[in-house]
């Protein structure tokens, strides 16, 4: 209760006011027995798999959840020389840079970190641990495809073709990270000097563009099961490889296949990363959750409560996961280094081509 008082209290006075909101400097007993992790709206793990930590630990855990990734990362900026807790998770590929290049993390090699996939190790001082994957993807509605006997997109340049027209909702890259995907898959296959034309198409074509993820996969996709409630008409929304297996999972009677499919020559590879805040007050406990996240019990739990995939070598994937959500064959990826020098001119870019 006193984190939901204190965050409220905060949002009112601006964003400044929740380094106040920590405990006093110098630790209480109590406080060194407590890891405060700070996360986007979509960290969630099993009871039992947090509880045995714990156990296990010493240490209890207290979540404090700061909206999408990127409101996550921007608050944690601000607050970086009294931060809100011990560890941020959630930062991903495409804001790492702006991460890195504010100090806001102090480099600790975690435990295991030697069965993730070198490929997912972005930062060379391990000021992050890499902790899952998953596609950013546009998703079609089977059903709306199939009635108008329409093949559905398979590529970015399927997109731009009139059989699609006003048939695409995606999110804005400067308000939610699966539109900022899109856009880097975008510029990753199109090139520096192509991604603007092909905007420009997919503006002619009528994509239609919102604010979240929420919006663009609950209100306006036909194909989800919240879109279908709130009478969305757009059959094709940029989502994630993996939302096939949520509606089926989620689906109150199992339907026999996934409602949804994939285009998979829409994709651009996600990685998500925590790491120890500089200045945590408790650097001991976040060390220990750093590597829980990347213990086997963590990444093999972490497929069904956050719809991404693991990132240690042999962590068992669950069958319906691969069954109606394997990962892209081929996605866009761009160094980070090339994210971190031109995103935000690109961002900018995008905004005038598109919104104006």
């Amino acid at each position: 209760m006193h984190n939901k008082t204190c965050v409220a209290a905060a949002v009112g006075l601006g964003l400044l006011a929740l380094s106040a909101c920590g405990t006093t400097q110098g630790q209480s007993k109590a406080d060194a027995k407590t890891v405060t992790l700070v996360s986007h709206d979509s960290w969630a793990v099993s009871k039992s798999v947090l509880a045995d930590f714990e156990k296990r630990s010493g240490y209890q855990v207290r979540v404090l959840k700061d909206g999408d990734a990127g409101q996550a990362v921007n608050k944690a900026i601000l607050t970086k020389d009294d931060p809100q807790g011990d560890v941020l998770f959630g930062v991903d590929n495409t804001l790492l840079s702006r991460a890195l290049d504010n100090g806001l993390f102090q480099p600790y090699t975690a435990k295991g970190l030697d069965k993730v996939g070198a490929r997912y190790q972005l930062d060379g001082k391990h000021r992050v641990t890499p902790v899952d994957y998953g596609d950013i993807c546009v998703n079609y509605d089977k059903a709306y495809f199939g009635k108008h006997h329409l093949t559905p997109p398979q590529s970015y340049a399927d997109l731009v073709k009139p059989q699609y027209k006003n048939l695409l909702v995606t999110e804005n890259p400067a308000t939610a990270s699966p539109g900022l995907g899109f856009l880097l898959g975008s510029a990753a296959r199109f090139g520096d000097n192509g991604w603007q034309d092909y905007w420009k198409k997919l503006k002619a074509n009528g994509v239609k563009v919102v604010d979240g993820w929420e919006q663009a996969y609950d209100q306006e996709f036909s194909g989800s099961s919240g879109g279908r409630k709130a009478g969305g008409d757009r059959p094709l929304v940029v989502s994630y490889a993996s939302s096939p297996p949520a509606e089926v999972i989620y689906a109150k009677k199992r339907p026999a296949t996934a409602p949804t499919g994939v285009a998979t020559g829409t994709c651009f590879r996600q990685i998500e990363f925590a790491g120890l805040l500089s200045n945590a007050r408790n650097p001991k406990g976040a060390k220990a959750f750093l590597d829980f996240l990347v213990s086997r019990e963590f990444q093999q739990d972490m497929p069904l409560n956050m719809y991404v995939y693991p990132v240690v070598a042999g962590a068992a994937v669950p069958a319906d996961f691969t069954k109606y959500g394997p990962p892209a064959p081929h996605p866009e990826t761009m160094a980070p280094e090339k994210i971190a020098a031109d995103r935000d001119q690109w961002v900018k870019t995008w905004t005038s081509l598109v919104l104006k």
